[in-house]
């Protein structure tokens, strides 16, 4: 039972399956058959069930990559990103993902944020870098998301923004003259902040 079904999993970059997923890897299977399989794999401890309809190859998975499976079309954004990139300095145990609808998951341990996204801006891949089996947006998509969904918000260093790429970007957010200007506000800090040095 090992052979083709289960190498196709193994021999795949993706860490974490969705059912779906799966179907597509084992092409011409039955929905039925594919679920006693999924099932088989599980019990024989070949997969490593994550949540109901999400497998991964063992628990060493990807986390990015399976917060961005739970709910599609979504990418890794917001804290995670602006954090990961030194822009805000407080650590957040949990993800932040951009995606269609607001919601606060767990999931095998770990707190996944969901923040609702326009879906014209949401599908729109500029300032979006694809990572193996995922999607992550760049530290100044991260911004502009974080912006657009935050009347006020501090930044702790936001020196590294390319603010050209921004500038590329922003019309992905539609033409709101209040969005732009809060843009144009944290600009003006950031270069009076080297004005002033």
């Amino acid at each position: 039972m090992k052979n083709g079904f289960l190498k196709s999993i193994l021999r795949s970059s993706q860490t974490v399956f969705t059912f779906k997923d799966l179907l597509l890897q084992w092409n011409g299977i039955d929905v039925a058959t594919a679920r006693k399989r999924v099932n088989y794999y599980v019990q024989s401890k070949e997969l490593y069930p994550i949540r109901r309809g999400i497998y991964a190859k063992d628990e060493n998975y990807d986390r990015f990559e399976l917060a961005t499976k739970i709910y599609t079309p979504a990418y890794i954004s917001f804290e995670t990103v602006l954090g990961n990139a030194g822009i805000t300095f407080q650590y957040y145990g949990q993800l932040f993902v951009a995606s269609y609808q607001s919601k606060e998951v767990e999931v095998d341990g770990q707190r996944i944020v969901f923040k609702t996204l326009r879906n014209s801006i949401l599908i729109n891949s500029i300032g979006i870098k694809n990572q193996n089996s995922y999607s992550i947006a760049t530290p100044e998509r991260a911004f502009l998301d974080t912006v657009y969904l935050n009347k006020e918000y501090h930044f702790d260093q936001l020196g590294s923004i390319d603010w050209d790429l921004v500038n590329r970007i922003l019309p992905v957010y539609g033409n709101i003259s209040t969005f732009i200007n809060r843009v144009n506000v944290y600009r003006r800090s950031v270069e009076g902040d080297k004005n002033d040095n």
